[in-house]
């Protein structure tokens, strides 16, 4: 009798700093163990295989019935979240990857110990975790500084796969020497540069610092207020990467503007935050109290959206670009 085996798809690493650009392996496997064997020993995340389908390992010819793989580029979608329900919705919606903080309206802060042990729990999808102590800028005191160490150690050490930070000097140039003292501490786990990149003066010179430190990704909106805005420092960035790190266009995306972005960039992968309002009415008995200082009605907060997650989804599902990168 034929030996029955499952049929996956892996996503395959093209370059050492762009883990997701899935140029797709076909595996013949029947474990864990065989598929890391046939994806060269690297650690495969099991959500990420397709649905099996079987066919015989002694068959001469091309097995019917196996469609082949399509010829674009899929590209990655992070989702921005807060909450464990912010999670399951963009894990219903078909995100990627997810990036989990703390008060998004402030741009992110550091997530409660529950909250990541909870949306660990909750989701099956790579989970990086913000580390930002404070609002405002990104030039930490000593103490500040302290607290983001302990935090990355808490947070690998409860289920997240990676860490997302940013640390500038009062001249906003990157702090290399602490931003290597993470790296160091953070060992295998991959490490983001988030939009603090966006105030750097010279973002061709800090992308290089970037890349000498051995950080695996970069967030940028182009320094501008969105991606869109700035699509062609982004372009220019990609193509000074050249694969030694990703480039990873955030802010403002939609799926009413991700085709245009993509095709100005070339970029493969993309973050948003896709947020949507809600009413918690009983903040509203007492309007005059106020909790925070916001110009947001005191009864309104933010969710995920599962229809513009689904939007954008389906918008990089289909998107074919006019020209080759």
């Amino acid at each position: 009798m034929a030996r029955q085996v499952n049929r996956v798809i892996v996503p395959q690493r093209r370059q050492r700093g762009n883990p997701f650009v899935r140029d797709h392996l076909v595996c013949f496997s029947l474990d864990r163990r065989s598929l890391a064997r046939e994806a060269g020993g690297r650690s495969i995340r099991w959500p990420y295989l397709s649905p099996a389908s079987t066919l015989s390992v002694n068959q001469p010819t091309k097995p019917s019935g196996i469609e082949p793989l399509p010829p674009r580029q899929p590209f990655l979608l992070e989702i921005a979240v807060a909450s464990i329900e912010d999670a399951q919705t963009a894990q219903t919606g078909h995100a990627d990857r997810l990036e989990l903080n703390t008060a998004l309206s402030l741009g992110g802060l550091t997530p409660s110990l529950g909250a990541l042990l909870e949306v660990r729990q909750a989701s099956r999808l790579p989970l990086l975790v913000m580390l930002r102590p404070r609002p405002s800028g990104f030039c930490y005191s000593r103490a500040e500084f302290r607290v983001l160490l302990r935090d990355l150690d808490l947070v690998l050490s409860h289920g997240a796969d990676g860490i997302v930070f940013g640390i500038l000097n009062e001249d906003a140039t990157v702090d290399a020497v602490r931003c290597r003292e993470v790296v160091r501490q953070a060992g295998r786990h991959p490490v983001v540069f988030h939009r603090a990149f966006d105030l750097t003066p010279e973002p061709a010179e800090a992308l290089e610092v970037l890349i000498d430190l051995g950080i695996r990704r970069v967030m940028t909106s182009g320094q501008q207020p969105t991606a869109l805005a700035g699509a062609s420092c982004i372009a220019g960035l990609v193509r000074q990467a050249a694969g030694r790190i990703e480039i990873l266009p955030a802010g403002g995306i939609t799926s009413s503007n991700v085709s245009r972005l993509l095709e100005r960039t070339g970029c493969t992968q993309v973050h948003a935050g896709l947020r949507g309002e809600r009413r918690d009415l009983s903040a509203g008995n007492r309007p005059e109290i106020a909790f925070a200082r916001s110009l947001a009605a005191p009864d309104v907060y933010e969710t995920t959206e599962l229809a513009a997650v689904r939007a954008l989804r389906h918008t990089l599902d289909t998107w074919r670009p006019s020209q080759r990168w």
